[in-house]
């Protein structure tokens, strides 16, 4: 079982920026698509970005200020966020599995981690 576990939330003001990380128990990660999903409270969960062999994916609501990447050697996928405004805040997963085409649909990830806060204050 893929284990994943993020870091890098925290407490930004609006126009600031964070990274965060998801840091994978296996290399088998490295096949798989490997994504992020936020959920606020009282929404459902919305795509923000994945990455699958050289190919990125992100919603157009973070388009142009977010980028994913991926570092295989450390099985690790970085999310880095500029820009932030108050409407980001949100409890972001990471996430993975076989998935392509459907980068974007959650049900379709078999792997997901905790969760990690996002806090963008105006």
């Amino acid at each position: 079982q893929v284990q994943l576990a993020e870091s890098g939330g925290g407490l930004v003001q609006a126009g600031g920026s964070l990274r965060l990380s998801c840091t994978a128990s296996e290399q088998t990660v490295s096949g798989y698509t490997v994504g992020w999903f936020r959920q606020a409270p009282g929404r459902e969960r919305d795509f923000v970005a994945a990455v699958t062999g050289g190919k990125t994916y992100y919603s157009d609501s973070v388009k142009g200020r977010f980028t994913i990447s991926r570092a295989n050697a450390r099985n690790t996928v970085y999310l880095q966020m500029n820009n932030l405004k108050p409407q980001d805040t949100s409890l972001y997963y990471c996430v993975a599995g076989s998935v392509e085409p459907y980068v974007d649909d959650a049900d379709e990830y078999d792997h997901w981690g905790q969760g990690t806060q996002v806090t963008v204050s105006s």
